[in-house]
């Protein structure tokens, strides 16, 4: 990313927060129809692409440049041009019959320099996965007749000024539902987290971790945990997360005794994790509510059991792992006070509130507008952070310059979704999994889930999920799961991949800091997050594990998730009350698995058989010398 200076940098700036303001505009007084507000979005992001990121990356000894070249300013007025487009011919393209009104050789133009500059400025921001993905898919449309395919991906080719009609002019391509979520929630809730980081809202979440785990056995593990469970359901964003959290907590892990890999994993799980966890879950969950058609709030409730599960499981490794190794926690004069935390707790009313009104109903722009107004207000207590003008328009700035990743990620995405309903290939990836599966379940859910985690290496969380939902979710509703319940699966392991090798960004970021293995660091992390390898599969077959069920489903598979999360931790770290025998482990394990089971009376006994094999375990003999 290129670090500009002089009159660039402060036109820029202006630029940034002037998005920022549009933004909280529509936020608070509407929105303005679907296709133009995300034409307007995309039209205000995309040409910061070529200002901001360079033709070919920084090496990591190469300074970053001050200026921009002569071509990336033509690049970027040229990848505001069709977007401006479709504003000022926004009434007249509302007009127009898709399918049957030919197109001009401008909006033919406008559309192929809009996908083309779209696909390099993701190639700039994102990465090349994602632009081989989309490029695959778009050529694919057109030349999907070709005899050099199979015959089973064979179909009827789409005309070249189709698709480019499909993708430019219609809200089934770029400017499909994946870019509105990017154009309405995600816009705001980025600068919602700018408010919050302002305002010491995010200072006070590590500062709570600190507190309440710091002098714990392995008390930094505890704290990335929790810290980063907090941070990352704000961040949505599991590399962001390992950065922002994991160069605090890494560093005070291998101070008392983890070894470099473990504490690059414990980050990387409990950052990915972040991503699960209500109340924000990222920008896939409000892709998620809006592919649905169902209020924000319904998706987060769906995910808090499954998340609690998650860090369940992860924190009762760490603690384990901390016992076993004989890890002590950080000295209580280092850390912040848990009766000062505990007098500021205040300061998680923002985030309180957010919570209280999504759960009431409201749409999450107003749930964060509320949030924003309340973290301005909180600052306003404490001299040292108080926000004044400065400070807002900050907030404003810093949160809005983050857009660019998710946008071009989004509109990219698009082109996917596109292609897969101008092609049909969505319908034939549907035959192909029942197919194979041959009307085993298990199989389609495997298949799926290799699917979300192929896509899923070297993607952004959210195009990740929007390309697995778009193919993947319709094969499992067909074979009787609930959408929910499928496209939450598809969720889970877009996550995933963020820590499972030979592509996994978020246990390489942390192994980068922990000066760690980066395979190492990913298997340990695969360890670590087993649950959410595991618990997907689990709550398709069990409405109960997302709280689909009737009460005493939901109540049941509450306690056989405790059973399954602590059978999984003794039976992993080999530790209990203490050390373990391999016999020992391998009955935890398979109560764990069994407890999961979609079964009442079987899992009850899987949760009394794991208690039975707790008290069964051995106390570890502490050695006293005189």
């Amino acid at each position: 990313m290129r670090k500009l200076d002089g009159f660039v940098a402060k036109a820029l700036y202006v630029y940034v927060l002037a998005m920022g303001f549009f933004h909280l505009y529509t936020a608070v007084f509407g929105t303005f129809e679907a296709f133009l507000q995300r034409a307007i979005h995309l039209t205000w992001v995309l040409p910061m692409a070529f200002v901001l990121y360079p033709l070919v990356p920084f090496k990591k000894d190469q300074l970053p440049d001050t200026t921009v070249p002569w071509y990336d300013w033509i690049l970027a007025a040229a990848s505001a041009a069709p977007g401006l487009y479709i504003m000022i011919n926004y009434d007249q393209l509302m007009m127009r019959m898709q399918g049957v009104d030919e197109l001009t050789t401008a909006q033919l133009i406008l559309g192929t320099m809009l996908i083309v500059l779209l696909l390099e400025a993701t190639r700039r921001i994102v990465g090349l996965p994602l632009v081989i993905v989309a490029l695959v898919f778009t050529v694919y449309t057109y030349v999907c007749d070709a005899s050099f395919l199979p015959s089973v991906l064979r179909g009827v080719p789409t005309e070249f000024d189709r698709i480019i009609e499909g993708m430019f002019l219609t809200d089934e391509g770029i400017f499909s539902s994946s870019l509105g979520v990017s154009a309405t929630f995600v816009m705001i809730f980025l600068i919602f987290g700018g408010f919050l980081e302002k305002s010491g809202v995010g200072e006070y979440f590590m500062e709570f971790a600190q507190a309440f785990t710091g002098t714990a056995a392995g008390g930094p593990a505890k704290i990335a945990v929790v810290s980063s469970a907090l941070f990352g359901s704000i961040s949505g964003s599991a590399v962001a997360n390992v950065y922002a959290t994991g160069s605090f907590t890494i560093p005070l892990m291998k101070r008392i005794g983890y070894q470099p890999h473990f504490a690059g994993a414990v980050e990387a799980v409990a950052s990915a994790g972040g991503q699960i966890m209500p109340p924000i879950m990222g920008a896939g969950a409000f892709v998620m509510a809006a592919l649905l058609g169902v209020p924000f709030n319904k998706i987060m409730v769906a995910a808090i059991l499954p998340s609690l599960f998650y860090y369940g499981a992860v924190l009762l490794m760490v603690h384990l792992t901390a016992v076993k190794d004989g890890l002590k926690g950080l000295p209580a004069d280092e850390l912040p006070s848990k009766k000062a935390v505990f007098k500021r707790l205040y300061m998680m009313s923002p985030v309180v509130l957010l919570v209280y009104m999504l759960l009431l109903g409201y749409t999450p722009m107003y749930g964060a507008i509320a949030g924003i107004t309340l973290a301005w207000a909180l600052s306003l207590i404490n001299p040292t952070l108080r926000m004044g003008p400065k400070k807002v328009l900050e907030a404003i700035h810093d949160g809005s310059e983050n857009i660019p990743i998710i946008c071009t990620a989004c509109a990219s995405a698009g082109l996917v979704v596109g292609s897969v309903a101008l092609s049909g290939i969505g319908f034939k990836f549907v035959s192909a999994v029942i197919s194979i599966a041959r009307g085993n379940s298990l199989l389609a859910l495997i298949l799926i889930a290799l699917v979300s985690l192929i896509l899923g290496m070297g993607l952004p969380t959210t195009s990740a999920y929007i390309l697995g939902a778009a193919l993947g979710v319709p094969a499992l509703v067909k074979m009787g799961f609930l959408p929910i319940a499928a496209h939450l699966f598809v969720f889970y392991y877009a996550i995933v991949s963020n820590i499972t090798p030979p592509v996994a960004l978020a246990a390489y970021a942390a192994a980068s800091i922990a000066d760690s293995s980066p395979n190492k660091t990913g298997f340990a992390a695969c360890k670590l997050g087993i649950l959410a390898f595991i618990v997907p599969f689990a709550f398709c077959y069990d409405p109960g594990l997302i709280l689909q069920g009737v009460l005493t489903e939901n109540l049941t598979s509450l306690i056989s998730g405790i059973g399954a999360l602590t059978g999984i931790a003794f039976a992993l770290t080999g530790y209990a009350r203490g050390p373990l025998p391999l016999w020992h482990r391998t009955a935890f394990a398979i109560s764990a698995l069994a407890a999961l089971y979609h079964h009442p009376l079987l899992s009850m006994a899987s949760v009394v058989f794991t208690v039975f094999l707790f008290m069964l375990s051995k106390p570890k003999v502490v050695e006293v010398t005189c």
